[in-house]
């Protein structure tokens, strides 16, 4: 595999047609320019989340949302921060990503979700997939397209995304939960440095520990092993590592990788060769700085950086003041 890690090494798979892009002038009935929101936050449940065990700030999993100014994209994306399952790397890997993509006209979602060793799975995933619910049903107010929303995740958040990339559902129609009827499978998937596999010698003792226990049965280890349940349904996938990463080894993406690839999904693999875990953006960095822009151009050729033509106007956002 250590082949594999050059220095920049870009792999491409079934290059597929992106939407049309926009004019460069806004369209009969494009979404009108919006006025800045500042950041709000609101629960993904209005009352207790199921399984909560107390109503404490780590009992309630939130989603904080982020508008983009000016031209909007109508793309939206969940993103969930690292921290092995036990803290949340709110600030670099999730803050800072959010003001990134609200920079390409992406409307963010910053995902607070439940940790061990309080929380064990499937908790994690059911806010996962509450939240990717939560944008798709309320599409329309947050001035987004119901089949653009993405999942972007950042080590351990890493697994939760793409763990919420190959555990989906198409919703229950017959909820009584209006949200409970949209799908929950992302359009599209962003891994940064992810952690994937329960197997060893690649996988993240840690992660795994605060997400199953400390004696995991061996077949949930295994349903967990988001390699192993890719199929021709997962999403289109970008993924970026480096070679250097010690804590979550390149390997973990390679396997993704090559597992959507035997699949025949849309991806596309970045390692860098320097770089240790958790870098996040890396906006200071000489080398792994040039990651985000190859997102974006991922982004970009996905048709996801511009509105579909003559899309709805947006409805108006309340404002924060009216949400927990």
């Amino acid at each position: 595999m250590r082949t594999i890690a050059a220095v920049g090494l870009s792999l491409g798979l079934c290059l597929v047609v992106a939407a049309p892009l926009a004019a460069q002038t806004p369209a009969r009935g494009a979404a009108a320019r919006p006025q800045p929101v500042d950041p709000w936050t609101i629960r993904l449940w209005d009352g207790p989340a199921p399984g909560a065990q107390g109503t404490a700030d780590r009992d309630i999993p939130t989603l904080t949302v982020y508008m983009p100014y000016g031209r909007a994209a109508r793309t939206a994306v969940v993103v969930a921060p690292g921290g092995g399952y036990q803290n949340l790397a709110m600030n670099h890997e999730g803050r800072q990503v959010a003001n990134w993509l609200n920079g390409l006209g992406i409307t963010a979602f910053v995902l607070k979700y439940r940790l061990g060793p309080t929380y064990h799975h499937p908790i994690e995933l059911g806010d996962a997939q509450r939240a990717i619910r939560i944008v798709r049903s309320r599409a329309a107010e947050f001035g987004v397209e119901p089949d653009r929303i993405g999942i972007m995740g950042f080590s351990a958040g890493g697994h939760l995304a793409s763990t919420a990339a190959t555990h989906f559902d198409a919703g229950q129609p017959s909820a009584t939960d209006p949200i409970d009827r949209a799908g929950s499978r992302p359009d599209f998937l962003v891994l940064a440095y992810p952690v994937i596999t329960a197997d060893e010698p690649y996988r993240h003792d840690g992660s795994f520990k605060n997400l199953l226990g400390d004696h995991p049965d061996p077949a949930l280890l295994d349903e967990l092993s988001n390699e192993k349940h890719v199929t021709a349904d997962t999403p289109p996938t970008f993924l970026f590592h480096t070679d250097e990463d010690t804590t979550v080894p390149a390997e973990n993406s390679v396997r993704f990788y090559l597992a959507l690839r035997a699949a025949h999904v849309p991806a596309e693999l970045h390692i860098f060769r320097p770089g240790h875990h958790g870098v996040g953006l890396a906006m200071s960095d000489p080398t792994l700085d040039a990651w985000p822009p190859l997102l974006a151009q991922w982004l970009r050729n996905r048709g996801l950086l511009t509105p579909p033509d003559a899309a709805p106007a947006a409805r108006s956002i309340a404002t924060p003041a009216a949400h927990e």
